[in-house]
């Protein structure tokens, strides 16, 4: 599977961003997806994870409350709804996916993921 992601941008604290991750190839339902994000000098970390189902959603404590991520099969794309931005969230989002048969979701290290988008810029300012 391929996964193109978009929707970054510079957004006043405070204000909401969606991210969509479009998902080309076959076997759109066998997949896991996940949300990462990576800030300057930092490492890569969990965000938001989808099952293949949608019906098991989790999230980074920091981000519950705010952030929403869902799933479209007609369009094969995940979204990550992004509201209350913080500065701190400021990062480079990725988008990753896992073919699995499981109901609930990969464990929360990129490890775990096998493809990768290639990446959204959102730049949160204070």
């Amino acid at each position: 599977v391929q996964l193109q992601a978009s929707g970054g941008g510079l957004v006043q604290a405070g204000g909401s961003l969606r991210l969509s991750c479009v998902a080309s190839g076959p076997s759109y339902s066998r997949y896991a997806f996940g949300w990462f994000r990576q800030a300057p000098g930092k490492g890569r970390e969990f965000v938001a994870s989808i099952s293949r189902s949608g019906s098991v959603i989790e999230y980074k404590d920091s981000v519950k409350g705010r952030f929403t991520c869902s799933r479209d099969s007609a369009k094969k794309t995940v979204y990550l709804q992004m509201n209350d931005l913080k500065a701190e969230d400021t990062a480079v989002y990725y988008c990753a996916a896992k073919q699995t048969i499981l109901t609930v979701n990969p464990s929360p290290e990129p490890a775990n993921y096998d493809y990768w988008g290639q990446g959204t810029l959102v730049t949160v300012s204070s």
